[in-house]
C-alpha cells in the first residue's frame, strides 16, 4: 500500500519510467512466488492484492496511451478511449493520493519531487550535485518495455483471476479494467489475454466479482470500437480451438476457467459473432461441433488421474419414483376411500418437485463425471445453448439451423444403418462389435445425442431464466418463443430428431448377457463396457425426450410426439439397467407435470388408446418384441392405471391366452412367467373394479324400486314426454353399466382360463402366480354375478315403468333378448379349475401346496361347501395324506407313479429339485397351511358343509396329530379342532375323550344314574390301533400319543368349546 502511494504521488511517466523495469521485475517476482509459496508474505492474500493493483496503477501511468501515442505516431482512430464520464477520472484519485501527509520522515535525507520538471533530485550531502534520473522513452524503449511487461501480465493474469480468494480477483479485475481503460493500444500485444482473463472474472462464483465484471464488459461491449468486436472474434476463435486440450488435460481449474471464458465471449458477442464464424461454411460448423464433440465424447473417460475416476463412480442404487407414487396412491385411496385418479386433493406440483430436486433436465451425460466437475459441464452446455439460440434467431442464418442438426444426427443414421446391415447379413452381437468401429459408433451417436439435447434446451424459457441468473446485468438475449414460423422449426427440428432416437435397431441393441444374447444362444465374449456404452445411450435419448418436453411444454402432446415415445418410456421402466430405468421413470414424471397430470397414471390414462394399441401391434409379433409381456405388467403395476383402462384390455388379454395355451407356451416359453405378471395385473385390476359393482347395482335398484313406488302413486303420470326423455336416459345408463360389468366378467373369465392349466406347472413362479390369478378372478366372478342378481331385479323394475307409463318403444332398447346363460360364469369356472388344485397337493412343491391351500379356502367360502362335498369326498385322499406322516419323519413314495411322475416332452425338467428331500421345517409349515385351511373351512358356515363326507376322516386325523404333541402343530391342531367342533362337538370330544380317560386314573361318575359309565361308552382299548381316531382317520406315522399334550389339548376344548356350545 505504501509503494502505491509512493506511486501516486510521484505521478508522471517520465518520472517513473526509468524504475519501470526494476518495479516490474520485483513484482513479478512476488506475483509468481505467490503460485506456490502458502506461508510469508509472498502469500498474503492482502499482500498479492496490493501487489496487483500497484503493478496496474504503475503502467497506466508510464504506460498510458495518451502519453505514448505520440511516440509511436498511432493515428487517434487506433487508440481506443473507454474512460466515462460516469467513472471518476484517474488522475484525481492520483490527486488526492499526492495530498495524503507522509509520515514518518527521515529528517537527515529530504526527497523532494519536482513534478513539472519529471526529475527526482536527493538534497542531503552538500557536496552532492543534482543528477537527473530520466529515460528517454523512444520508440525502441517502449517496444522493449511492452514486451517484458506483456510477458509478465501473460504468466501471471490467468492464474490470478481464478485465485481462491475473493479479494484479489477483485484486485485483477481493478486492475484489467485500468489497463483496458488506459493502455490498450500500448498493450495491444496483452488486450486479448486481458480480455479473456475479464471473461473468467464475468462468470466468477463471487458475486460482487461477478457483477462488476459484467458491467464493465458491457461498456467494453457497447462502446462501438470495431477493435473490440474484432478482438472478441479472435479470442472466441482461440479459445475454441485451444479447448479440446484444455478439458482433456489435468487442470480442472484451469479447463473450467478456459470454459467460462468461452462462455462469456459468446454471450457479449452475441448472434453476429457466432453467425460470422460458423456461417462462413459447412466446414466451420462441422468444425465447431467436432470441437464440442471431442470434449464432450467418452474417450475422454480416460482422461484424467485413476482417484478421479474412483472417487466419481456412479452408485448404482436408488429408487424410482412410479414405485413411492404407487404407495401414496394406496396409502391415499385407503385413507379418503375415494378413486385416487379422480381425486382433486393432490398437489400437482409434488410429484415433479421430487424429481427436480433428484434428478435434473438436463443432467450431466454419465461418462462426463469421469472427466470433470458439473460446473465444467455447466459451461460447455452453456456455450451449445448460446450458440444453438443465436443461430435459430438470426435472420441472417436462416436454415442453418437444420444443417447444424442434420450433421450431428449423421451419426445416428451411421449406426442405424450398420445395426440394419448386421440384421441383414444376420451377424452376431459378438462379430458386430468386434469390427473396427462398432463400438465406436455407439459412442459417437451418445455424444451426438448429448450435443442435441442441450442445443434444443437453449431454445426453451428455462435456459433463458438459467442465463438471467448467471448474467445479471442487462443481456444480449432474443426470445423467439412468439415467432410462429420459428415455433414451426423448432417442432420440425425436434420431430427429425425423435425420428432417429425412436429408430428400433437403436432399441434393440443388447445391455447385458440377460438380454438378447441369451435369447438367441450367444455365449461369446463381449466386453462389459460395451454394455454400458449401450446403456448410456439409451440414458441420454431418453433424457433428451424430457428436455423436448420441457421446450415445447403443451405442444410436445398436441404435435404428436408424446404419443410416439410414450411406449417407449413404459417400456424402459423396467429395463435391466438402473440408470436407464431410473431415467425412464423420472422423465414420465417430468412430461406429466409439463401435460398438467398429477401422476404418472393420469398421463398414461390420456394416452391409453395409443399404449393400448402399440401393445397389441406389437403382441401380434412376439418373435420380434419379446419385452412386451414386460412392459404390459410393468405398465399395470408401476403406473398403477389398470383399472381405469380395464375396457381397453380385452384385446391384449384375447393375445395373452392364446400365448399362454400350450401352443403358445411350446413357442416361447420363455415369456409364461411375464405374460403371467401381465394376468396377474389385469385380475387384480378386475378385482378392483368389481369390488364396486354390488353397491353400484344395489343402489341402482333402489332408485328404481323408488321411482316405481312414486308412478303406482300417481305422481308422475303427468309431462308423459319429459317422462319417456327421462326413463329413456335411464335405460342408457342401465345398459352402461349392464355392459361394463359384462366386461369386467368377461375379462376376469379370460384370466381364469389363462391360468388354470399353469396352477400344475413345475415352475414355482408360475404356479404361485397362477395361484393368485385364481383367488383373484373367483372373487371378480362372485361380485359379477352378485351385481347380476340385484341388474335383474332393476330390470324387472324398468320394464314394468316402461309398461306402466305405455313406452313399449323403450322395450327394445332394455334388451329383452339377451342370452341370459351366459351370466352364469362362476361354478363352471370352479368345475374346471379344481382338478388342477388336486394336481397341485400331488406336485413336490411345497410352497405352491401352501399357497394352494388358501387359494381353496378363498373359493370354497366363495361358492359354498355344498358344490364341493362331493369333489372333497373323492378328491380329498390327496389332501389328507399329507397330515398322516410326521414331518420330523422321513417319507417314503406312496406309489410307483409318484416316484416317477409323467413328463411331457416340451415341458422344463425339474427332476433335480424334486429329487431334493424338503426339509422337517418346510414339511411343518405345509401341514400347519393344511390345518389352518380345514380350520378355516369349518368356522364358516358356508364353506363347512364342503367337509360333510369327510368330516369323521378328517376329526380322527387332526386328533391324532393333537395328541401326538408336535410342538410345531399344537396351535394349529387347536384350531383345527375348535373349527371342527364348531360342527360337530360330540364326536371331537368322543376322539379327545377316549385317548384322554384309557389313561386316567380317577375317572368321574356320571351325573346321575340315567347316564351310563365312560367305560362302558368308551371301553379301553387293546392298543393303540383301537384308538376311535385311528379307526376314523387311518394309521398315521410318526405321530406317537402323548398324554400330557392329550390332556392339555382336552382341557383347553373343555373349557373353550365343551361347556360352552351353544346347541340349535
Amino acid at each position: 500500500m505504501t509503494l502505491r502511494v509512493l506511486v501516486a504521488k510521484v505521478g508522471t511517466a517520465d518520472a517513473l519510467a526509468f524504475y519501470l523495469p526494476g518495479f516490474v521485475s520485483q513484482t513479478g517476482k512476488i506475483l509468481h512466488t505467490s503460485k506456490t509459496m502458502i506461508s510469508g508474505a509472498a502469500a498474503s492474500t492482502e499482500s498479492l492484492n496490493q501487489a496487483v493493483r500497484g503493478l496496474s496503477e504503475y503502467l497506466m501511468i508510464v504506460l498510458d496511451d495518451n502519453s505514448t501515442s505520440s511516440i509511436r505516431h498511432a493515428p487517434e482512430n487506433d487508440v481506443v478511449a473507454l474512460d466515462s464520464n460516469k467513472t471518476k477520472p484517474l488522475t484525481s484519485f492520483l490527486e488526492e493520493l499526492r495530498q495524503l501527509p507522509v509520515k514518518n520522515a527521515v529528517q537527515s535525507e529530504v526527497i523532494t519531487e519536482s513534478v513539472d520538471r519529471g526529475t527526482m533530485i536527493s538534497v542531503g550531502d552538500s557536496d552532492n550535485k543534482v543528477g537527473s534520473l530520466r529515460v528517454k522513452r523512444t520508440e525502441k524503449w517502449l517496444a522493449e518495455t511492452t514486451s517484458h511487461v506483456n510477458k509478465l501480465l501473460s504468466s501471471t493474469f490467468p492464474h490470478l483471476c481464478v485465485h481462491p480468494n475473493r479479494k484479489v480477483r477483485l484486485g485483477v479485475l481493478a486492475s484489467i479494467q485500468g489497463l483496458l481503460r488506459k493502455c490498450s493500444y500500448t498493450l495491444r500485444d496483452s488486450r486479448l489475454m486481458l480480455l479473456e482473463c475479464l471473461f473468467v472474472l464475468v462468470c466468477d462464483d463471487s458475486e460482487d466479482v461477478s457483477s462488476e465484471a459484467q458491467t464493465f464488459t458491457e461498456i467494453l461491449v457497447s462502446s462501438g470500437q470495431n477493435q473490440i468486436e474484432q478482438d472478441m472474434s479472435e479470442v472466441f476463435s482461440r479459445l475454441l480451438e485451444k479447448l479440446p486440450r484444455v478439458v482433456m488435460a489435468d487442470e480442472e481449474s484451469l479447463a473450467l476457467s478456459h470454459a467460462r471464458k468461452l462462455l462469456a465471449v459468446t454471450y457479449y458477442g452475441g448472434p453476429r459473432l457466432v453467425a460470422d464464424y460458423l456461417l462462413v461454411s459447412p466446414v466451420a460448423a462441422a468444425r465447431f461441433l467436432d470441437v464440442f464433440a471431442l470434449c464432450l465424447s467418452q474417450n475422454s473417460v480416460f482422461t484424467g488421474p485413476l482417484n478421479q475416476l474412483a472417487a466419481k463412480r456412479p452408485l448404482k442404487s436408488g429408487f424410482m419414483h412410479s414405485i413411492s407414487e404407487i404407495k401414496a396412491i394406496t396409502s391415499n385411496a385407503h385413507e379418503e376411500k375415494s378413486e385416487f385418479l379422480g381425486s382433486q386433493n393432490w398437489n400437482k406440483s409434488r410429484p415433479y418437485e421430487h424429481v427436480k430436486n433428484e434428478y435434473e433436465l438436463p443432467n450431466m451425460p454419465p461418462w462426463f463425471v469421469h472427466v470433470g466437475s458439473r460446473k465444467l459441464y455447466q459451461a460447455l452446455s452453456g456455450i451449445l445453448r448460446l450458440v444453438s439460440l443465436y443461430i435459430f434467431t438470426d435472420s441472417r442464418s436462416e436454415g442453418s439451423y437444420s444443417v447444424l442438426i442434420d450433421i450431428l444426427l449423421g451419426h445416428f443414421r451411421n449406426l442405424t444403418s450398420e445395426l440394419r446391415t448386421r440384421e441383414h447379413r444376420n451377424d452376431s452381437w459378438q462379430s458386430w462389435y468386434k469390427r473396427t468401429g462398432s463400438a465406436h459408433l455407439v459412442r459417437r451417436a451418445s455424444t451426438a445425442s448429448c450435443i442435441l439435447n442441450e442445443m434444443i434446451y437453449g431454445l426453451s424459457d428455462q435456459a433463458s431464466t438459467s442465463f438471467n441468473g448467471m448474467f445479471r446485468n442487462k443481456g444480449i438475449y432474443v426470445n423467439s418463443n412468439g415467432n410462429e414460423n420459428a415455433r414451426i422449426h423448432l417442432i420440425d427440428c425436434i420431430g427429425s430428431i425423435l425420428h432417429e432416437y425412436l429408430s428400433p435397431e437403436i432399441w434393440n441393441i443388447p445391455l447385458g448377457f440377460s438380454d438378447t444374447l441369451e435369447q438367441f444362444g450367444e455365449d461369446g465374449d463381449i466386453n462389459l463396457h460395451v454394455f454400458n456404452d449401450n446403456g448410456m445411450l439409451h440414458q441420454v435419448i431418453i433424457e433428451g425426450i424430457g428436455i423436448f418436453n420441457i421446450c415445447l411444454g403443451e405442444e410436445f402432446s398436441s404435435s404428436g410426439f408424446l404419443h410416439t415415445s410414450l411406449y417407449m418410456l413404459l417400456e424402459n421402466i423396467i429395463c435391466s439397467n438402473f440408470e436407464v430405468r431410473r431415467a425412464s421413470d423420472s422423465v414420465l414424471h417430468v412430461i406429466s407435470a409439463t401435460q398438467n397430470c398429477p401422476t404418472v397414471g393420469h398421463l398414461v390414462l390420456a394416452n391409453s388408446d395409443y399404449v393400448i394399441d402399440s401393445i397389441c401391434r406389437q403382441l401380434r409379433h412376439l418373435d420380434l418384441n419379446p419385452h412386451v409381456p414386460n412392459v404390459l405388467s410393468a405398465m399395470l403395476s408401476f403406473v398403477g392405471v389398470a383399472d381405469k383402462i380395464l375396457p381397453l384390455l380385452e384385446e391384449p388379454m384375447h393375445a395373452v391366452s392364446m400365448e399362454l395355451e400350450i401352443l403358445g407356451r411350446h413357442h416361447h416359453p420363455n415369456l409364461t412367467l411375464p405374460f403371467l405378471k401381465a394376468v396377474a395385473e389385469i385380475a387384480k385390476a378386475s378385482k378392483h373394479e368389481a369390488d364396486k359393482l354390488p353397491n353400484q347395482a344395489e343402489s341402482y335398484k333402489k332408485d328404481m324400486n323408488a321411482k316405481m313406488s312414486e308412478l303406482n302413486s300417481g305422481i308422475c303420470m303427468n309431462a308423459a314426454n319429459m317422462q319417456e326423455e327421462e326413463l329413456e336416459s335411464i335405460i342408457f345408463e342401465f345398459n352402461d353399466s349392464k355392459r361394463y360389468r359384462r366386461i369386467v366378467g368377461s375379462i376376469a373369465g379370460s384370466c381364469l382360463v389363462s391360468v388354470t392349466p399353469l396352477i400344475a406347472s413345475a415352475d414355482p413362479a408360475s404356479c404361485l402366480t397362477a395361484l393368485d390369478v385364481i383367488e383373484d378372478g373367483i372373487i371378480v366372478l362372485s361380485k359379477v354375478e352378485e351385481a347380476y342378481k340385484h341388474e335383474s331385479e332393476t330390470k324387472e323394475a324398468i320394464r314394468e315403468i316402461i309398461e306402466s307409463c305405455s313406452f313399449y318403444n323403450l322395450l327394445d332398447t332394455l334388451g329383452a333378448d339377451e342370452d341370459e346363460t351366459v351370466e352364469n360364469r362362476l361354478l363352471p369356472a370352479v368345475n374346471k379349475i379344481w382338478p388342477f388344485l388336486v394336481s397341485c397337493f400331488r406336485s413336490k412343491n411345497l410352497v405352491a401346496i401352501k399357497k394352494c391351500c388358501r387359494t381353496i379356502t378363498t373359493v370354497v367360502q366363495i361358492c359354498g361347501g355344498d358344490f364341493f362335498s362331493r369333489r372333497f369326498h373323492s378328491d380329498g385322499a390327496h389332501f389328507w395324506k399329507l397330515l398322516s406322516t410326521s414331518p420330523f419323519q422321513k417319507k417314503k413314495p406312496f406309489s410307483k407313479e409318484e416316484r416317477t411322475p409323467l413328463q411331457l416332452p416340451y415341458r422344463k425338467s425339474w427332476t433335480e429339485d424334486s429329487s431334493s428331500n424338503p426339509s422337517e421345517i418346510s414339511n411343518l409349515k405345509l401341514q400347519i397351511a393344511i390345518l389352518e385351511m380345514i380350520s378355516d373351512l369349518s368356522k364358516n358356515k358356508r364353506s363347512a358343509p364342503s367337509l360333510d363326507p369327510v368330516f369323521k376322516k378328517i376329526s380322527g386325523v387332526v386328533v391324532g396329530i393333537a395328541c401326538s404333541g408336535v410342538k410345531g402343530l399344537q396351535g394349529a391342531c387347536e384350531n383345527a379342532l375348535v373349527g371342527l367342533a364348531s360342527v360337530d362337538p360330540d364326536l371331537v370330544w368322543l376322539l379327545l375323550a377316549d385317548v384322554y380317560y384309557s389313561r386316567k386314573g380317577n375317572i368321574p361318575c356320571p351325573p346321575s344314574d340315567e347316564f351310563p359309565e365312560i367305560g362302558e361308552v368308551l371301553p379301553i382299548p387293546s392298543s393303540s390301533k383301537e384308538y376311535l381316531y385311528v379307526l376314523y382317520g387311518g394309521q398315521s406315522y410318526g405321530f406317537d400319543v402323548d398324554f400330557n399334550a392329550v390332556e392339555i389339548v382336552y382341557k383347553k376344548l373343555c373349557a373353550e368349546v365343551f361347556t360352552s356350545q351353544t346347541y340349535k
